[in-house]
């Protein structure tokens, strides 16, 4: 029997729910050459819903490319993966793709190494000379496939934060605008899961991509959404699952859509015909312990402040950090010391701040610490 929840990758296809709204956007944005900044934490289904849209445009006219730059710890790094990227999706055949690199690339020299099977199975990596003006060169090769070929291209760059920490980012971020700003065939489409890292980059006046693009914030999905699509998974399977079980596991997970599709999973292999609340129980404690060790790991890394407050967070406090009965209670020092522990969960990118609510940008570890501790 098919699996009927997909978790841990892109979710396509009949595995992917809601974000209707969401969808009709970045299709309008993205077919109407908007540049689109997409931001929310990890696991919220932003390269699903990226690649929802792109699957349904007319690739005929329209010409894809995805680029995860979260590896990328330098310039020569994203210049290479971009390159590499843009070459690959743009062109089918092992002769386009080099006769693409001395058209437009004329300063590198491409190296291919093949596996088994050449066509699918193969590293692209090249060589230049950072004295040279091949880092322009790669920035405009998308303007200069689209053109050669009569289409558009749209190019998706994902955990674009990452930029935010090469050597003198600011200089290479400005670099960045000043060639893509003036591209007429290429739309960009940018995301990523840091999202203080993400809103400095393009909401600071100050910053090179200030209004660079559309800027899309996504929500979680509703739980009626949620619901309805578990319990339609599960007859479609021939298994029965209330909606109170079905709501059950949006509680436990917040509804963080990653976390909801494994918990639902486990759920699902657990029970028989008809899903018992023990199975859900049992779902619960499985998966946490799955996530224990990296649990552990975390907590491993911070301060005793820095646990106490997530210790606090977990437990309900949201604001009132500085109340004297929440320091007390916490063990968090003084107030002063809280804006120094949250500035570093917040780059840790364990928490995040809408307003002045705090929340985990993490629900199962959230549930994990919150069993862990023993304040009353």
């Amino acid at each position: 029997m098919e699996n009927p929840f997909v978790f841990g990758k892109a979710v396509e296809g009949v595995y992917f729910t809601d974000r209707t709204e969401d969808a009709k956007r970045l299709s309008a944005n993205l077919t109407h050459g908007i540049n689109t900044v997409l931001i929310s934490p990890r696991r919220w289904g932003k390269t699903s819903l990226v690649k929802k849209v792109m699957g349904e445009m007319d690739n005929r006219e329209i010409i894809p490319v995805f680029i995860d730059v979260f590896q990328c710890k330098s310039e020569y790094e994203f210049y290479h993966a971009f390159a590499t990227a843009v070459v690959r999706q743009t062109s089918s055949k092992l002769d386009e793709w080099v006769e693409t690199v001395k058209m437009f690339l004329a300063n590198i020299s491409p190296k291919f190494s093949f596996g088994s099977d050449p066509m699918n199975d193969f590293t692209l990596s090249f060589e230049w000379s950072p004295k040279d003006d091949t880092e322009l060169d790669i920035l405009q090769l998308p303007e200069k496939i689209a053109q050669k070929k009569g289409v558009r291209i749209v190019v998706c760059i994902d955990e674009f934060q990452q930029v935010a920490d090469f050597s003198d980012s600011l200089k290479f971020q400005k670099k960045l605008r000043s060639v893509w700003q003036h591209q007429q065939n290429v739309t960009y489409c940018m995301f990523g899961s840091k999202k203080h890292l993400m809103e400095n980059i393009f909401n600071d006046k100050g910053m090179p991509f200030y209004k660079f693009g559309d800027m899309m914030f996504l929500k979680k999905i509703p739980t009626d959404e949620w619901v309805a699509f578990i319990c339609a998974k599960f007859r479609e399977t021939g298994k029965v699952i209330s909606e109170e079980q079905a709501t059950r596991i949006c509680e436990a997970t917040e509804n963080l859509s990653s976390y909801v599709q494994h918990l639902a999973w486990v759920v699902w292999y657990k029970s028989d015909k008809v899903v018992a609340n023990k199975d859900v129980s049992d779902a619960i404690d499985d998966l946490l312990e799955q996530n224990k060790v990296f649990f552990q790991r975390e907590v491993e890394q911070l301060s005793e402040h820095q646990l106490n407050f997530l210790r606090a967070l977990a437990n309900g406090v949201t604001s009132g950090f500085s109340r004297k009965e929440v320091i007390k209670k916490y063990r968090l020092e003084s107030s002063a010391n809280i804006q120094s522990v949250k500035k570093a969960l917040l780059k840790k990118d364990l928490i995040d701040i809408d307003g002045q609510e705090l929340s985990f940008n993490d629900s199962l570890f959230k549930l994990w610490l919150k069993r862990q501790q023993f304040y009353e």
